[in-house]
C-alpha cells in the first residue's frame, strides 16, 4: 500500500489529540452529576459513539442509493467501510449504556424500546457482513449490499425516535422525556459543551478510520480483481 497522504497523517494526530481531550473533558472538566455520580460521565462517550454509529449507517444507505444509480463499485466500498466502522462504534455505545444502566436501573440489560431497537439494528448490520461473504460476484454483491443497506437504514430513525413514541425508561437527551425515564438529568451548560465536543471528536475519529478503511478496501479490490483474472 502506498505511503499515507500527509493530510491523513495530520488527521491521525488530530484524532489522538481530540480523543485525549474528550477523555479529559468527560472525566475531569465536566461537573459531577449530583444524583448518579461518576457513572454519569459515561454519558458523553455513550451519546457520541451512538450518534456517530448511526450516522455511519445512514451514510451506508446513501452510498447504496448512489451505487444503484451510478453502478460504480466505489460506492459499495464506501457503504461497506461505513457499516464496518459504525458497527464498532455502535457496539461500544451499547456496552457503555449497559455499564451506565447497571447502577441506575439495577440491571445490565432490559428489553425496553431503545435497547431493543438498538440490538436489532446491530444484528441487522452484522447479518449484512455475513451475507456479503456468501456472494462472490462483485456486481451481485454490490447490488445486494445497496438494497440491504437501503432497507436496513429504515431501522436507524426508528431506533432514534423509539424513546419518543413508546413508553420507555431510557432518558431522552434532547427534548422532554417521558415520566417513566430513569437516569434522566438536567444538563448544565458545561455538560452540553462536553457532549457536543465528544460528538465532534468521535466524528473526526470516524473520518480518520473511514479513510484508512477505504485505502485498505482499495487494496482488497485489486487483490480480488487479480483472483478473478486468474480464475478466468
Amino acid at each position: 500500500m502506498s505511503t499515507q497522504p500527509r493530510a491523513l497523517i495530520v488527521l491521525n494526530v488530530v484524532s489522538v489529540i481530540l480523543l485525549a481531550a474528550a477523555y479529559y473533558a468527560s472525566l475531569v472538566y465536566a461537573p459531577l452529576e449530583a444524583v448518579m455520580g461518576q457513572v454519569q460521565r459515561l454519558f458523553y462517550f455513550h451519546v457520541a459513539t451512538a450518534w456517530v454509529g448511526m450516522i455511519g449507517f445512514v451514510l451506508a444507505a446513501v452510498a447504496g442509493i448512489a451505487y444503484l444509480w451510478k453502478k460504480d463499485l466505489k460506492w459499495d466500498a464506501i457503504s461497506l467501510a461505513a457499516v464496518e466502522i459504525s458497527l464498532i462504534f455502535f457496539f461500544i455505545a451499547i456496552v457503555l449504556g449497559s455499564i451506565w444502566a447497571r447502577p441506575i436501573w439495577g440491571t445490565w440489560w432490559t428489553w425496553e424500546p431503545r435497547l431493543t431497537t438498538a440490538a436489532i439494528l446491530q444484528m441487522i448490520y452484522l447479518a449484512y457482513l455475513l451475507l456479503r461473504q456468501g456472494i462472490e460476484d462483485p456486481e451481485k454483491r454490490a447490488r445486494f449490499g445497496a438494497i440491504y443497506t437501503l432497507l436496513g437504514g429504515i431501522s436507524v430513525p426508528l431506533t432514534f425516535v423509539s424513546i419518543r413514541i413508546f413508553r420507555s425508561i431510557h432518558p431522552v437527551v434532547i427534548g422532554a422525556g417521558g415520566a417513566e425515564a430513569q437516569g434522566s438529568f438536567s444538563m448544565a451548560p458545561v455538560m452540553v459543551q462536553v457532549m457536543l465536543f465528544s460528538i465532534f471528536a468521535f466524528s473526526v475519529i470516524f473520518v480518520t478510520l473511514f479513510w484508512h478503511r477505504m485505502r485498505l478496501g482499495s487494496l482488497e479490490s485489486r487483490v480480488e480483481q487479480l483472483k478473478l483474472k486468474v480464475m478466468q
